[in-house]
């Protein structure tokens, strides 16, 4: 009877925690998705070019790369739950931001803001990705990352709708007018266009304040990560650092551009949309569509991993999905194409929740900084776009979009290969 208590009790702390942190994912996922939104309003807003406004994706990721490794160090100091608490503090800081920014138009607070935003996500996912891993059985973790996906990509799906309807409303009247004026009156113009994002980021802050508070008196266990089983002992007995660790090295690059081709599927697919000449108005929701393909892979990765296929296979075949979805963007026109890019959600669904297991497996001791240089990777997010988005003033949006075809092919080596080697 008591051992049946027990068990209810560990059942209970187990939905509990998942419940938790599946609340910080969709935080994750509803500021994060902002930059779609924000990437077309700061290039009105703030009068800017193809290269300057994708520096908005730049700011936001390039803090990962930053920010990991003293996330690493952090987390050793305080643990997960509180590690997971600071980063939700860091992120409110980053909302308050935009308040100078949107009141002087300046892109550099702009952009100030979102590194300060992006570096405590950083805290908080270098907490949370390890701790969904390894909270429950190995073999069903891509299961449990993918329903955390699930509530990343809902929150997603709607903060552009949310965002889009405060900021971009009658944003291409207003866009048509502004070039028609000039001095004062263009100025007040712009000026009363940025201070529309203030209210949501406001709003934004108080939340990201009460659920660090919520995290902090929580009841999180704890996961200890520095004592090995037994057999990962033996195996990393003459490891001394993560770096000895080849599968954890090439899952670094295979993160990297993995983020770096799931942002631009749902960061560029608006101004991409605008490019083949369909209206802003329209077009400031096609990054839902991206997110929404992604809540549908989700959901068969939760029904197929791993009773029907293993976590590998699954990130190949979604590997395969991508070259072939980013083919048919690149060989049809209009919105078809623009089809294409939204359905490469449904070809990345899958690829973070496979990617972190395989790259964590059997580092015992070595997990948080395993965690901390995956999390480094999310630095795809923040270069790769800026590579797209130097080509587009070169050949075009959508000849731009060839650069992912290696990048999937890449991602397909790891699933078949680069995940098993160990020496």
């Amino acid at each position: 009877m008591q051992a049946d208590s027990s068990t209810i009790n560990e059942r209970r702390s187990y939905i509990t925690s998942i419940s938790i942190i599946g609340a910080l994912f969709f935080i994750f996922g509803f500021v994060t998705w902002l930059n779609g939104t924000l990437i077309p309003f700061l290039k009105i807003a703030c009068e800017l070019s193809n290269l300057q406004a994708y520096l908005v994706t730049f700011a936001f990721y390039i803090s990962y790369l930053v920010m990991a490794p003293p996330s690493s160090w952090v987390l050793h100091k305080i643990g997960f739950k509180n590690g997971m608490a600071a980063g939700l503090g860091v992120m409110a800081i980053g909302s308050l931001v935009f308040i100078p920014a949107s009141y002087t138009r300046d892109f550099s607070l702009f952009l100030a803001g979102l590194f300060i935003q992006g570096s405590g996500l950083a805290l908080l996912q270098t907490a949370s990705n390890p701790y969904i891993t390894i909270i429950g059985p190995r073999e069903s973790a891509a299961k449990r990352i993918a329903i955390m996906g699930i509530c990343n990509k809902v929150a997603g799906t709607i903060s552009p709708i949310i965002l889009g309807a405060l900021i971009l409303q009658g944003a291409n009247e207003l866009m048509e007018s502004a070039k028609l004026m000039t001095g004062p009156e263009k100025t007040i113009i712009l000026d009363n266009l940025a201070q529309r994002v203030i209210l949501p980021y406001v709003i934004m802050a108080i939340v990201l304040v009460l659920l660090a508070f919520m995290i902090r008196y929580a009841h999180l266990p704890e996961v200890d990560t520095d004592n090995e089983e037994t057999v990962t002992a033996n195996r990393n007995s003459k490891k001394t650092a993560w770096y000895q660790f080849p599968h954890l090295i090439l899952g670094f690059i295979t993160l990297f551009l993995y983020v770096g081709v799931e942002v631009m599927a749902g960061d560029t697919i608006a101004l991409y949309g605008k490019s083949l000449g369909i209206s802003l108005d329209q077009s400031r929701y096609f990054t839902s569509l991206t997110l929404i393909s992604m809540v549908v892979g989700y959901i068969i990765g939760i029904i197929t991993i791993p009773r029907i296929i293993r976590q590998d296979k699954a990130l190949a075949f979604s590997a395969i999905l991508g070259v072939l979805f980013t083919l048919a963007a690149l060989f049809t026109s209009g919105f078809t194409s623009v089809v294409c890019i939204a359905l490469l959600g449904l070809a990345n669904a899958m690829m973070w929740p496979s990617i972190w297991p395989l790259a964590i497996a059997d580092l015992g001791r070595f997990t948080k900084a395993g965690s901390a240089l995956l999390i480094m990777g999310i630095a795809g997010g923040a270069l790769i776009p800026l590579l797209y988005g130097s080509l587009v003033d070169v050949i075009g949006n959508q000849q731009a979009y060839w650069i992912m075809i290696p990048f999937y092919i890449f991602i397909l080596y790891y699933a078949l290969a680069g995940h098993k080697i160990r020496t």
